[in-house]
């Protein structure tokens, strides 16, 4: 049976979660790379008839994952594919700090799973799908943080305003190519999730900010999970889809 081929990471908890959800569907194949399994997942996968993998992997080390992944595409039947989607939205915010607060190993993390991982899967993905005559798509999943910047936050700003330009230039290449994949790196907008538990619930002396995100919550400006993957999906499945690098989920364009 032809499928359409999903890879997700950080696929068991907040809007990753979400995600994996829906699409769990029939028609779907779904892989996910987060640190831990969720159980759920694996009986609505079987409910639905879905095709599911759950691979544990932590990826502050992206370069056995990334080789595992292209290993197991190339063992794929590109046949029996209608469409291959990668999205990279594992992300992990450090300890909230001023960068000379911060300590080296934990930056180092933060950077590997927040940039290092998207490139190196996503050029994992392109090179073992390059010959596959199905649509292919990379969306990932971005921040304001990466547009704006904002005190005791370098790292994950940093991070994000990289993956927003490697989509640039990631957008670049394909674009030359006969069969090049589309590639968007979108910002889902404000989520309640443990990622704005721990910027609400951070020392006010050390992230200026703190009381703007506990304002989010307090005056219920946070989506809920499942809607904003809702909104990220239905994004992606645009006919437009990949037309902008870099975009926006409330962007109507």
């Amino acid at each position: 049976m032809q499928r359409h081929l999903f890879i997700l990471t950080g696929a068991s908890r907040g809007m990753g979660l979400a995600m994996a959800e829906q699409l769990l569907a029939q028609q779907n194949h779904l892989l996910c790379i987060s640190r831990h399994a969720n159980p759920s997942l694996a009986s609505v996968a079987a409910q639905r008839n879905c095709p599911l993998a759950q691979w544990t992997l932590d990826l502050s080390q992206p370069e056995p994952a990334a080789l595992r992944l292209k290993t197991w595409l190339d063992e794929r039947d590109p046949a029996q594919i209608l469409s291959a989607t990668l999205i990279n939205n594992a992300g992990v915010i450090p300890t909230i700090a001023p960068l000379r607060a911060s300590g080296p190993a934990e930056l180092a993390a933060a950077m590997r799973v927040n940039l290092e991982a998207p490139m190196l899967l996503t050029a994992a993905f392109l090179d073992a799908t390059q010959g596959w005559r199905a649509p292919r798509r990379v969306l990932n999943i971005s921040s304001g943080l990466g547009r704006r910047p904002m005190a005791s936050q370098a790292a994950y700003c940093a991070a994000k305003a990289g993956m927003d330009h490697f989509t640039r230039c990631l957008a670049l290449d394909e674009a030359r190519l006969p069969n090049g994949a589309k590639v968007c790196s979108l910002a889902p907008g404000v989520i309640d999730t443990d990622m704005q538990v721990q910027l609400r619930g951070a020392d006010s002396a050390n992230f200026p900010d703190q009381s703007g995100f506990a304002e989010l919550k307090s005056s219920g400006q946070l989506s809920a999970a499942s809607d904003a993957a809702k909104r990220v999906l239905a994004w992606l499945a645009r006919p437009d889809f990949g037309q902008q690098a870099v975009a926006d989920v409330h962007a109507s364009a």
